[in-house]
């Protein structure tokens, strides 16, 4: 018996869908100011990975530097993330999530469960088995996903106050 195939188009409009609706239906139930989906990205990768760099988030989302840079200082402003310089090269940040930045993860990620609970409910005993058999691989897919396609050089950050650095003269 062969490997029965899987419709990716489906998976993927299916894991879209219950995405946006979760966010859309536990949205109320948390009290918190809505965050974009492109900032809770940013959050989420800084939450997964404490000590990642600028870089490295925009390379894990496969966004530009400048725009992830333009929502981290939003984050910053808001005491959701927290810039570390490196003791030992000061031109190199790392990322750290505050308590208020895993305190909301945590009412969403509740929020989220409440949700699908909900929805679960309505769903036949075997069907709420397949979906709890099923979680280890959509997991490892989620793993998998979330890699970075490839990993900058550690470049550092320069402070507004800085220059340019020089190429050297090609002589």
């Amino acid at each position: 018996m062969g490997e029965k195939p899987v419709n990716h188009v489906a998976l993927a409009v299916c894991m879209i869908d219950i995405s946006s609706d979760i966010r859309r239906k536990s949205l109320n139930e948390t009290g918190l100011r809505p965050i974009s989906n492109g900032v809770l990205e940013i959050l989420r990768v800084i939450e997964s990975h404490p000590g990642v760099t600028v870089a490295e988030v925009a390379a894990r989302l496969g966004r530009q530097l400048s725009n992830v840079s333009v929502q981290l200082r939003e984050l910053v402003a808001a005491g959701l993330v927290t810039r570390v310089k490196d003791a030992a090269d000061k031109r190199y940040v790392s990322l750290h999530p505050t308590d208020e930045s895993k305190r909301i993860k945590s009412l969403l990620e509740g929020a989220w469960a409440d949700a699908l609970t909900k929805a679960s409910e309505r769903l036949s005993p075997e069907e709420r088995e397949q979906i709890a058999a099923s979680l280890p691989a959509l997991e490892r897919l989620a793993s998998i996903l979330a890699e970075p396609e490839r990993m900058p050089e550690r470049v550092p950050e320069r402070a507004p106050d800085q220059p340019q650095p020089q190429a050297p003269e090609q002589h």
